[in-house]
């Protein structure tokens, strides 16, 4: 396949300049589109942008140097040389201070100084561009990464079954917020909940209609609960919210509206369970009543849970 190749805008309104240039780098390969405005040219790069612009800094209408801004503005990796018939310092300063890659002097006298010009400018370009397409892949592998590393980092948060937060993830959610209510002396509650005869269900009806009720249980709770709250599965069939700035009172009121949406929903089996229904028990504990430290709350809670037990299971108790 046939090299494709580079594209050049020259704007002079010399008509002899035009043709001059155009044969000179039509001759090098390049592909030359000549314009005799700065106008024309602005307009033909804003439709089809050129890779490199050779400009007049002089022309009726726009000058070279405000194409020279133009241009950048749209295409800020384009090249542009400026020529003029002006040779002095000023001029010069003016164009590169502008942006310019380079500036050429009318009327050529070598027209290798022309070819090379052109040649380092198209380079330059070109590594420009690839710099740029290094910069975009590099800068979109970060994001890839970025993704995979917070999905992975989430993964490690989230219990394989449930999709809950798991026990790791509860205990360092647990510390922060014990901490934070030491500090602030804010309130803190947390629920311990676990599934009556859980054992009895799996050994009737199997193990994979355990994990659906044990899914199930886990879209309640995560309906049941705040933005704010975490909920978590602590093991097998025992689950934790933690709820952050909530005193013990509300934190029975939503422990009950727990138990009552698990002990109402028709899980498919329930009926064989004691009492004719699927039923969870509660325990819960408050900072800073129960304990002021994360060890302290969670025994008291679990030791609430397991007095839920003993007076009859699907019951809310709390510590004392």
């Amino acid at each position: 396949m046939p090299e494709e190749k580079i594209r050049l805008l020259v704007a002079d309104d010399e008509e002899s300049i035009r043709g001059s240039l155009s044969m000179l780098l039509g001759e090098e390969g390049y592909d030359v589109t000549t314009v005799p405005s700065a106008e024309e040219a602005l307009e033909r790069f804003g439709r089809d942008p050129f890779p490199l612009v050779i400009t007049d800094i002089r022309m009726g209408g726009m000058s070279g140097i405000d194409l020279l801004k133009e241009v950048r503005k749209l295409r800020p990796e384009t090249e542009v040389i400026i020529m003029t018939s002006y040779a002095s310092l000023e001029t010069a300063v003016l164009a590169l201070r502008s942006g310019a890659y380079d500036y050429l002097l009318k009327p050529f006298e070598d027209l290798e100084l022309v070819i090379t010009a052109v040649a380092r400018a198209v380079e330059k370009g070109c590594l420009v561009r690839e710099r740029n397409r290094l910069m975009e892949a590099l800068a979109r592998k970060n994001e890839e990464l970025s993704a995979i590393n917070t999905f992975l980092a989430e993964r490690a948060n989230r219990d394989g079954l449930t999709g809950l937060y798991n026990h790791r993830y509860f205990q360092e959610a647990l510390a922060r917020e014990t901490a934070l209510c030491v500090r602030h002396g804010r309130a803190l509650s947390l629920i311990f909940g676990d599934v009556d005869h859980f054992k009895q269900f799996n050994d009737m009806h199997g193990h994979q209609a355990g994990d659906m009720v044990l899914c199930r249980i886990a879209e309640i709770l995560q309906k049941c609960i705040r933005m704010s709250d975490v909920v978590a599965r602590y093991g097998g069939e025992e689950f934790v919210v933690l709820l952050p700035d909530t005193i013990q009172e509300d934190a029975r009121e939503l422990a009950e509206r727990i138990r009552v949406a698990i002990e109402s929903h028709p899980f498919p089996g329930g009926e064989t369970q004691p009492g004719g229904k699927l039923t969870i028990s509660i325990g819960l504990s408050s900072f800073p009543e129960d304990g002021r430290e994360t060890g302290a709350l969670i025994q008291r809670a679990d030791s609430a849970l397991y007095a839920a037990k003993r007076s009859g299971r699907n019951l809310v108790r709390v510590h004392g």
